[in-house]
């Protein structure tokens, strides 16, 4: 084919400003469109370099940068041009040749557009007059040779991932951020251009567009913009005599721009693309001739995984992200190689001497999977060892170990006795050791376990004495972490291998009555085969507890009943079973004392001596409100059931709820304050409900009207504050208030108790004034007309006349009472005082009542 062409040239020494100033064709092959030229214009021209001289030498001239381009036109076609200095009138100007290549055409032969660099069929001059013919070949020239281009590339290591990751990017995204290659000489920047067309993919190739030089990058339109160092975004500064537009400059912070100054440091950033790293790694091997290679493996554009094999299989070294991708791609196509490249390629793979990452390892697994069967027993047996190798050493608890037949026939069978030399005593040490997983991440600790049993299988090493000792610390790692991630590979080991599920559910069943929560969560994320033969009560109740809770609702002691059932076993003949029970239904929770006298009276005080849920029913005992009527007979039940079991302080405890009890039945024994003391003093520190709940009784007792006086008197001169105030409370209470408004008896009768001991001490002194004045007197007002005289009867009838009147002056609203309530107890001394006084038969009424007693 050939191409037409055009010739445009600076008309005068004035047009160091670009393309105007003068700038015209001087020579164009004939049907040019007319499109094409307007398109040229705005493409074609050329600026000098900063700080270039106004009146520049021929040597000066030759030493300027060539603008070597290839531009995209409005009509699809290209445009391939090379524009040079030249001497003008007094100043600097141009010349640019170009070649005009129609929408879907390419160079002759197939060229990439940068072998025309310096071709001996440009031109520096215009054309002599004659007509401009049409031109058909534009030959390379020796410029690009394979030893100069492998020189460049070494010399340019740094740089080549970088470049080539961007280059990707533009090729891929047309409209990301443009190239900036800075280099000293526009040669360089061509040569740069020479490494993208090997290494890119033919379409691409073609269609990248470019220029070596240029003052402006920001405004320039090509994908691969090649500047001289002052002009590169953010570096020197413009030419005194460049026009005052700094658009050039500007693009220093312009994010359209990737920079690569080649001419200055070596960058530090890493770069995370494989293929462009790839790439960069062949080059500096100095084997371009593996592009072409890889290009004929299948494979998408800008795939790693054709360049990684191609390069692996000629022994250029990779990185562990290419080894990957060439492992990933020969997986997906184990057919694609012939044996000659796959041993060559898995021996790149197992070669010694490199650190393997854990994504590496997955990839080969997946090669070796896709090998085996396929591929000699030598080439599957080399990989299966690495993987094996570098599962027992190496940190990834989620690699599996490879299938047996990777080791078939005699290869195999010598590469497994070598493997059983060299990590046999490792494989032991470590199953007898337990030694938790580095990363301590739940569920880590089993799978390693799970990966060690069964690289032990597959090499068949002798570990049968350390599997029981090994079995339990998994059951007590998933108990305590759960399985995390590991649920898989455990459950493919408990269906490889009988004897481990056997152990592992036996232990879990073993544990789970300590620990039947962790138990119920594990077998909720893992779908544990226990429904064969193995009884496995406990992990039967811990599955079937969800269910049962839900059935019962609020009723816990059905839900305990329907996780028994579960499990199969009555607590009578296996009393652990009440545990995992227990557990289930109230986890952390205390039951109430109805539930945990249900309980016991449901099983025998062995059963749950055997199981170790007593402690539960005295927690429920201890924690009882203070108004719980049950709390009393369920802590006689258990001083009766556990009587060497319970320790002295929450003995001491339900004590005091038994002497309650024994209190409201009337069973206790005489000295009933003092035998509150003690009980309290051993139960210390004792539980308020419980305090509250033997106070309660005894203030009970005492405000009874067929209380013993000994025990009222031992009471009120007990000078216990916490006794009194209890009393005290007691009597404020709804019962003993309804009382005093209806009988008048009782008024009396609590009206000659509070009125008397005087000098009992100052707790009965403030309890007694209190309870006169804040509980008594508002009771006597509120009364009907006729109640006053009922309790003046009354106190008659259990006093004397004295008891009445001393209750008529307390009650008179200026008389005795109001001394009383400010002076009272002088009053009272001075009245009991007199040899014949009321004060002393009133205060000495309930010592008759002790001697008559």
């Amino acid at each position: 084919m050939s191409l037409a062409q055009l010739h445009y040239t600076s008309a005068s020494a004035a047009c160091a400003g670009g393309a105007g100033g003068g700038a015209r064709f001087t020579a164009v092959s004939a049907g040019l469109p007319t499109q094409v030229l307007a398109d040229a214009e705005q493409l074609l021209g050329y600026e000098p370099p900063a700080r270039a001289s106004h009146r520049p030498t021929t040597e000066e001239i030759r030493s300027f940068p060539e603008a070597f381009a290839f531009s995209a036109l409005s009509d699809g076609g290209h445009l391939l041009s090379r524009t040079v200095a030249v001497a003008g009138q007094g100043t600097v100007g141009f010349h640019a040749h170009a070649v005009h290549l129609p929408p879907g055409t390419r160079l002759p032969g197939d060229a990439l557009p940068i072998t025309a660099w310096r071709s001996p069929n440009w031109a520096a001059t215009p054309p002599d007059g004659k007509a401009l013919g049409r031109i058909s070949a534009l030959p390379a020239s020796s410029v690009f040779g394979a030893e100069a281009l492998n020189d460049f590339a070494v010399s340019r290591s740094p740089w080549l991932a970088a470049v080539f990751a961007d280059l990707r990017r533009v090729c891929e995204e047309p409209s990301s951020a443009r190239v900036v290659l800075v280099e000293r000489q526009s040669a360089d920047v061509a040569r740069w251009l020479a490494l993208a067309g090997a290494v890119l993919p033919s379409e691409h190739a073609h269609r990248l567009t470019f220029t070596t030089y240029t003052r402006r990058p920001a405004d320039s339109p090509h994908q691969v913009v090649g500047v001289l160092p002052q002009d590169a975004p953010g570096q020197g500064a413009p030419s005194p005599d460049a026009p005052s537009d700094t658009s050039g400059q500007d693009a220093a912070v312009d994010p359209a721009l990737r920079v690569h100054i080649c001419a200055g440091a070596r960058p530090e950033e890493a770069v995370d693309d494989v293929w462009a790293e790839t790439c960069a790694r062949i080059w500096r091997n100095r084997s371009p001739e593996l592009f072409r290679d890889a290009a004929e493996l299948p494979g998408a554009s800008f795939s790693a995984g054709p360049l990684a094999v191609t390069a692996l299989c000629a022994g250029v070294p990779l990185g562990a992200d290419g080894r990957a991708a060439a492992a990933d791609w020969a997986a997906d196509r184990p057919y694609a190689l012939d044996e000659n490249r796959t041993r060559l390629l898995t021996d790149a793979l197992t070669a010694p001497g490199i650190n393997h990452t854990n994504h590496e390892l997955s990839c080969i697994s997946r090669l070796l999977t896709a090998l085996d069967g396929r591929s000699p027993s030598a080439v599957t047996a080399s990989l299966g060892a690495l993987l094996v190798t570098e599962a027992v050493h190496g940190g990834d608890v989620t690699s599996e170990p490879p299938a047996r037949t990777a080791f078939a026939g005699p290869d195999g069978e010598r590469v497994v006795a070598a493997l059983v030399t060299a990590l046999g005593g490792d494989l032991r040490a470590e199953l007898a050791d337990g030694t938790p997983c580095m990363d301590g991440a739940p569920g880590r600790g089993v799978g390693r376990t799970v990966q060690l049993l069964r690289i032990v299988r597959l090499l068949e090493v002798d570990c049968a004495d350390l599997l029981p000792d090994t079995v339990h610390r998994m059951a007590r790692s998933l108990l305590d972490e759960g399985a995390g991630d590991c649920a898989r590979v455990l459950l493919g080991l408990l269906d490889e291998q009988f004897d481990v599920r056997t152990a592992l559910l036996g232990a879990l069943d073993g544990l789970a009555p300590h620990a039947p929560a962790a138990a119920e969560r594990l077998l909720a994320d893992v779908a544990l085969p226990f429904t064969g033969a193995q009884a496995l009560p406990h992990l039967r109740m811990c599955a079937a507890a969800p269910d049962a809770r839900k059935g019962a609702g609020d009723d816990r002691m059905r839900a305990l009943h329907a996780v028994l059932r579960a499990g199969g076993l009555s607590p009578f003949t296996e009393p652990l079973v009440l545990r995992t029970g227990v557990g289930l239904v109230w986890g952390a929770n205390t039951p109430t004392v109805s539930e945990a006298r249900q309980l016991l009276a449901a099983t025998t005080s062995d059963a749950h001596r055997t199981a170790g849920t007593w402690p539960v029913l005295v927690a429920a005992a201890l924690g009882a409100c203070a108004d719980d009527e049950e709390a009393p007979e369920l802590a006689h039940d258990l001083l009766r059931g556990f009587p060497q079991d319970i320790d002295a302080r929450a003995r001491g405890s339900l004590l005091l709820l038994e002497f309650a009890r024994d209190l409201r039945s009337g069973a206790a024994e005489p000295g009933w304050a003092e035998r509150a003391r003690e009980l309290r003093a051993g139960a210390e520190p004792v539980e308020p409900g419980v305090l509250d709940q033997a106070l309660n009784a005894l203030a009970e007792r005492l405000l009874a009207p067929d209380r013993p006086e000994t025990e009222l008197y031992a009471f009120v001169h007990s000078g216990d504050a916490d006794l009194i105030t209890s009393y005290g409370r007691a009597a404020r209470g709804a019962p003993i208030l309804a009382r005093l408004r209806a009988d008048p008896a009782y008024v009396a009768d609590c009206f000659t108790v509070w009125n008397s001991h005087p000098h009992a001490g100052t707790a009965w002194a403030e309890t007694r004034t209190a309870l006169l004045e804040e509980v008594l007197r508002p009771v006597v007002r509120s009364l009907p007309a006729a109640g006053p005289t009922a309790v003046e009867e009354a106190a008659e009838r259990l006093g004397s006349s004295r008891t009445a009147e001393a209750f008529r002056a307390w009650n008179r609203p200026s008389g005795f009472g109001r001394r009383l309530g400010s002076s009272r107890t002088a009053e009272a001394f001075r009245a009991w005082n007199r040899p014949s006084g009321f004060g002393r038969r009133l205060g000495s009424r309930l010592a008759a009542r002790v001697r008559r007693s």
